[in-house]
């Protein structure tokens, strides 16, 4: 990574300080984005009536002849920030570069709702529409769960979940540079912490914020289901492609992740997005990180053979 572009992330690196005190006007800046269908891409507004709770759902089609496949999304943000709002333009370029539906879920946000409140949002929605296909115009085998930091550990934790309650099991899952640890301190077993903990957009002490907000209770974070590293056993979980950035403070527990689902059987792809910070599957749709990121997902999605793979 040249000088010019470590010293604008060092002072990109500093947004964000007081988190927990200041998280309201964090919120309103990181979802200050306008609504734009962005490519042509076709979408409508759905809710998801679970109990007496009304999720929303974004659906984006894409613009040339769709495939059968179906992405539940689960958004990025820490727990904390970010909606279907802030991720339309993310979810209009998905859905036209893998020519896949998506359908983006609007879960309730910690602290207002701590964990397993955002959790239960992501699996009660996902449930629902592996119980009624007829709404998504699928089969089952169609459905891949996919979700971005934050929004990856959901999909990580849904599926674990999934498997654990015995009411559906997706078939795969794209998990990119997830969260999926409890300890992000200088105590971390993992390298990256430290080593990107400082400097890199986002920071050591920005994951510890926005763990405090979003699981409170200590105990809470001895839960699979907030950091699935901790799970007994991974057994039965879906093929998984996961995508980590080699300056990500969270580079390390994802990809131990995947080491993991594989020691246990599952079929895994990890790719390292070299020179790559946190956060860049967010950024337009002709960045080079961005266009290499689909090249890998079309490939999980349409050509992939099941078998194994060491990270490249």
């Amino acid at each position: 990574m040249n000088r010019y572009k470590k010293m604008a992330l060092k002072a990109l690196s500093y947004c964000g300080k007081n988190l927990k005190k200041n998280y309201r006007l964090y919120r309103k800046f990181t979802n200050a984005v306008k609504v734009c269908i962005g490519h042509g891409c076709r979408v409508t507004d759905r809710e998801i009536i679970v109990g007496d709770r009304k999720i929303p759902v974004r659906f984006f089609y894409p613009k040339n002849e769709p495939t059968s496949g179906i992405l539940i999304f689960f958004h990025g943000g820490g727990w904390v920030t970010g909606n279907i709002e802030s991720y339309t333009h993310v979810c209009c370029n998905m859905a036209n570069q893998t020519r896949n539906t998506v359908v983006s879920v609007d879960y309730r946000l910690a602290p207002e709702h701590p964990f397993p409140k955002g959790l239960e949002d992501c699996y009660d929605t996902t449930r629902e529409f592996f119980k009624n296909l007829d709404i998504l115009d699928c089969k089952a085998e169609d459905i891949t769960l996919i979700g971005d930091s934050a929004g990856g550990n959901l999909a990580a934790a849904v599926s674990l979940m999934a498997r654990d309650r015995g009411e559906f099991l997706p078939k795969r899952q794209i998990l990119i540079y997830p969260s999926t640890y409890n300890d992000h301190s200088e105590t971390s077993p993992f390298p990256s912490i430290r080593e990107n903990g400082t400097g890199f957009l986002l920071t050591s002490e920005k994951i510890r914020n926005y763990m405090d907000m979003y699981a409170p209770r200590k105990e809470d974070r001895l839960s699979p289901y907030l950091a699935p590293l901790l799970a007994q056993d991974l057994f039965k979980q879906p093929d998984t492609l996961i995508i980590t950035a080699e300056y990500d403070p969270l580079r390390d527990e994802g990809e131990a992740y995947g080491a993991r689902l594989k020691e246990y059987g599952n079929n895994v792809k990890m790719y390292r997005m070299k020179d790559a910070v946190h956060g860049f599957f967010s950024l337009p749709w002709k960045s080079q990180y961005v266009i290499r990121t689909y090249e890998i997902i079309n490939w999980f999605l349409s050509s992939y053979n099941g078998q194994s793979e060491e990270l490249i």
